[in-house]
């Protein structure tokens, strides 16, 4: 099977700054496809640009076989997007929102009541948007986006400034509009979320595609050492820096983490003296794997 998207040495500037720099990369039919990056990285001028907002400096976009930029009606059929900021007509409902949409593609207005059930806002049809809470509006924008049923979904930070609930249910969601075998794309600031929903990412930064892979695979590519966390109080911490392979402990009020690349022995120690309380061991996230290639500093 061939690819959905394809991303050949795209490149676009802005006067003397290249904000994309030869970025290749191809997007699977069905696969839920993330790019992530730290604030000015270039990705969402990438994804405006394979979305046809932007024309490339060079290289070549394609979707389905199609370039974005043409805009041609048989390829914006086949399209969805959702941008970073929803912008909606005012004084319109949440059902006469979709209706309008439904109407720019020749849609029955029928449709939007399907939409409405399958986001969840049935019983806010009638509600002005400006009455929506921000996870509501956020699932309205996206409904707007699948209103010509789309084979490719864009999306573009669609949980940024949502609280942990309404943050959990759009992942659900999400996740069913993949299953029903959408091609989607999303831009995150969370690791989380791209953990979470995203078959493969690419991280991209300073206008260079860093890596691309599954999560699970960068996350096992890292080379970073296993926490080993429990209840505060069952060890000392000057005991358990004295454990064979013990690179650090940390102490707070929630938990005592004990750092190793030898976790055996640590899980042994503590087991000896009756010290699993709270037992949790990982090594590493996608998380961790970020700030490995992007680094730690603050932008802006």
């Amino acid at each position: 099977m061939g690819a959905a998207i394809t991303v050949d040495a795209l490149v676009m500037t802005y006067g003397s700054l290249r904000a994309v720099d030869g970025v290749s990369f191809d997007v699977r039919p069905g696969e839920f496809f993330g790019l992530l990056g730290p604030n000015g990285a270039g990705k969402t001028t990438t994804l405006e640009t394979v979305e046809g907002l932007r024309k490339p400096d060079a290289g070549s976009v394609a979707i389905d076989g199609y370039d974005p930029w043409k805009r041609q009606p048989e390829l914006q059929r086949r399209i969805g997007v959702q941008l970073q900021s929803s912008a909606f007509f005012e004084r319109l409902t949440a059902r006469e929102q979709l209706v309008t949409f439904a109407s720019l593609y020749g849609v029955a207005s029928g449709r939007a009541d399907e939409l409405l059930e399958q986001v969840g806002l049935t019983d806010k049809a009638n509600s002005p948007v400006e009455k929506l809470s921000g996870g509501q509006a956020q699932r309205l924008s996206i409904a707007c986006a699948l209103v010509h049923d789309p084979e490719v979904l864009f999306l573009d930070e669609p949980t940024a400034a949502l609280d942990p609930q309404a943050r959990r249910n759009l992942w659900d969601f999400l996740e069913g509009l993949n299953d029903s075998g959408r091609t989607v794309v999303l831009t995150t600031h969370s690791m989380e979320e791209a953990e979470v929903l995203c078959d493969r990412v690419a991280i991209i930064d300073r206008g260079r595609l860093l890596k691309l892979d599954t999560p699970q695979a960068l996350i096992r590519g890292l080379d970073v050492a296993t926490r080993i966390s429990v209840v505060p109080g069952l060890v000392r911490p000057h005991e358990a820096r004295a454990w064979p392979g013990v690179a650090d402990v940390v102490e707070s009020d929630v938990a005592l983490v004990i750092e190793t690349r030898d976790p055996g022995p640590v899980l042994a120690a503590l087991a000896e003296r009756d010290a699993l309380e709270g037992l949790a061991v990982t090594k590493g996230t996608l998380e961790d794997v970020f700030l490995s290639l992007t680094g730690r500093e603050y932008r802006a």
